[in-house]
C-alpha cells in the first residue's frame, strides 16, 4: 500500500500569526508594516480628573502622553474610575486612538455617580496590541479666534477653527479644557463636527451651565513672539551717546522678555540694510534678553537703508519654522524709528504693508510700536488697519481630536498681560485705532505698550 502526502509550501506573511520570514516578532517588525511591541514606549497617563458642569452630573477628561515619535495605535482601551473618599462610585470604558509624539486627550461627559459626589478620577489603560507607523500633522488644524466669556455667569467658549488640508475631514472631536492661571484644568467639554470640508473654517462653541469665575482668572496660553528691531543708522538721530532711541528700545525688550511665561518663546530679528534672524526662536529668556542687550548700530548701517519687509519676512520664516510651538499665538512686534526705505525704485512703504498683511493673514499678530522724538507718524498710521488689537478677554485652550485619522491640534493664545501700570508724563489711553501701539521716547512707556496693550499719545 502507497500513502501519498501532499504538503503545499504557504510563503510567510505578516497576517498568518506565525513568527516567520525576517518578523521580529509575530506579524510585525521586518517587512510587516506593524511595529514590534518592544520598540514601542508604552503611553502614560498625564493626569485625570473629573468636573461637575450640574448639581449631580460631572464630565471627565485625561491626556495621555505618547513618546513615540512615528508609532501610532488605532485603537486604545481605557478605563475611567471615579471614587468619593477612596470608595468607587462609577466607572466608564471606551477605545481611542493615539496619535505619535503627542499628549492626547480623552473625554467622557454625562456623568452621574449615583448620588455620590467625586473626589477623584483615575484613567487605566489596556495595553495596545497593534502600532503602526505614523505622522502627527499637527498644521491642518489652525484657529483664528478663541474667545471665552461669561464666566461669572454661564461659561462660554468661541472658536473659529480653520481645516487647512486639500481634503476633508469627517467626525472631528473637539475637546476643550479651560486651565487657569496655575495650569490647573478646572473643566471640560467637546463637541463634533461631522463633517469639515478643504479649506474651510467652522465657527464652534462650548457652553457650561455654571460659573467658573472663581477658579479661572485667566487662561495661561503660550505664545511664541519675534522682536524686530530696527538697528538702521536713524536709530541714534536723537542721542548718539548713548544712542537713541535705540537704548531705550533695547531696555523695554530686555523689560518684555522678562515678564514672559515659561511656555512663552521670544526670537529677535534686527535689521537695518538687510534683516538678520538674531535669535532664533528660544524658551531660553535670559539669554535672549542679554543678547538684546548687546545690540548695537553697524558703522556700515549709518548711512544704508531701513528694509521693514526684510524684517517681516524673517519674522514670517521663523514663526513657521521647525522651532516654533504649533500650540502657541504667533505675535510680531516692530519696533521702529522711521519710515521704511529701500534702494532704487522699490516703494519699501508698500512692500512692508504688504509683508505685514500677508503675516496677518497666516494668522499671526502683528504690531508697530513708534520710537524717538521724531517718529514717523505717517509710517505708522498705514499699520492702523492692518489689524486691531485684541481685547484684553479671558481665553481658553482647545484640544482638537481628528478621528479616525489620530490627529490633533491644541489651539492656543497669548496670555493678557496687566493693564494697571504707572502714569506715564503723556496721557494714557485706549487707541480708537490700536494698531499704532507708542509714539513716545521713554523706554518705560515702550514697555507699557508692549505689556498692556495701550497707546501713549501726546
Amino acid at each position: 500500500m502507497l500513502v501519498y502526502v501532499t504538503q503545499f509550501y504557504q510563503a510567510p506573511n505578516c497576517f498568518d500569526g506565525r513568527l516567520n520570514g525576517s518578523e521580529i516578532e509575530i506579524d510585525a517588525g521586518g517587512t510587516c508594516v506593524r511595529i514590534p511591541l518592544s520598540q514601542v514606549q508604552p503611553p502614560e497617563v498625564v493626569w485625570a480628573d473629573s468636573f461637575e458642569i450640574a448639581p449631580g452630573q460631572y464630565n471627565a477628561v485625561a491626556y495621555i502622553e505618547n513618546r513615540n515619535t512615528t508609532a501610532a495605535t488605532p485603537e486604545l482601551a481605557y478605563t475611567f474610575t471615579f471614587f468619593h473618599d477612596g470608595q468607587v462610585v462609577g466607572e466608564r470604558t471606551g477605545v481611542t486612538v493615539l496619535p505619535p509624539n503627542s499628549s492626547y486627550p480623552v473625554f467622557e461627559g454625562r456623568i452621574f455617580p449615583e448620588g455620590q459626589t467625586i473626589s477623584d478620577t483615575t484613567l487605566t489603560l489596556t495595553p495596545a496590541t497593534m502600532w503602526l507607523p505614523a505622522t502627527n500633522d499637527s498644521r491642518q488644524f489652525r484657529t483664528s479666534d478663541i474667545d471665552l466669556q461669561n464666566v461669572d455667569d454661564r461659561p462660554r467658549l468661541a472658536v473659529t477653527l480653520e481645516n487647512t488640508a486639500l481634503l476633508p475631514a469627517n467626525d472631528v472631536e473637539v475637546v476643550a479644557t479651560i486651565f487657569n492661571d496655575l495650569g490647573q484644568a478646572v473643566t471640560a467639554s467637546e463637541t463634533f463636527i461631522s463633517s469639515f470640508p478643504a479649506r474651510s473654517s467652522q465657527d464652534i462653541q462650548f457652553t457650561w451651565p455654571q460659573s467658573i469665575a472663581k477658579t479661572v482668572r485667566s487662561c495661561s496660553i503660550p505664545t511664541d513672539v519675534v522682536l524686530g528691531i530696527d538697528v538702521s543708522g536713524s536709530m541714534n538721530n536723537d542721542s548718539e551717546n548713548p544712542p537713541q532711541p535705540l537704548t531705550d528700545a533695547l531696555t523695554a525688550a530686555q523689560a518684555f522678555i522678562g515678564t514672559l511665561n515659561e511656555l512663552d518663546q521670544v526670537g529677535v530679528v534686527t535689521f537695518a540694510t538687510a534683516a538678520t534672524l538674531t535669535q532664533p526662536l528660544t524658551a531660553g529668556h535670559a539669554a535672549a534678553a542679554q543678547l538684546v542687550s548687546a545690540l548695537s548700530i553697524a558703522p556700515a548701517d549709518e548711512t544704508g537703508f531701513t528694509n521693514t519687509s526684510a524684517a517681516l519676512a524673517q519674522a514670517a520664516t521663523e514663526l513657521r519654522s521647525d522651532r516654533a510651538n504649533n500650540n502657541a499665538r504667533r505675535a510680531f512686534v516692530l519696533l521702529t524709528d522711521g519710515l521704511p526705505t529701500a534702494q532704487g525704485d522699490t516703494d519699501a512703504v508698500a512692500a512692508a504693508i504688504a509683508s505685514a498683511q500677508a503675516l496677518v493673514a497666516s494668522g499671526a499678530d502683528v504690531y508697530a510700536i513708534g520710537l524717538g522724538e521724531n517718529v514717523d507718524q505717517a509710517f505708522l498710521a498705514h499699520w492702523r488697519a492692518i489689524q486691531p488689537m485684541p481685547t484684553w478677554r479671558q481665553r481658553g485652550l482647545i484640544w482638537m481630536k481628528y478621528m479616525p485619522k489620530s490627529r490633533r491640534h491644541c489651539v492656543k493664545s497669548v496670555r493678557p498681560r496687566s493693564k494697571s501700570s504707572p502714569k506715564p508724563r503723556q496721557t494714557l489711553h485706549r487707541s480708537a485705532n490700536p494698531g499704532i501701539i507708542a509714539t513716545c521716547s521713554k523706554s518705560r512707556h515702550y514697555f507699557e505698550a508692549l505689556t498692556a496693550g495701550c497707546c501713549l499719545g501726546h
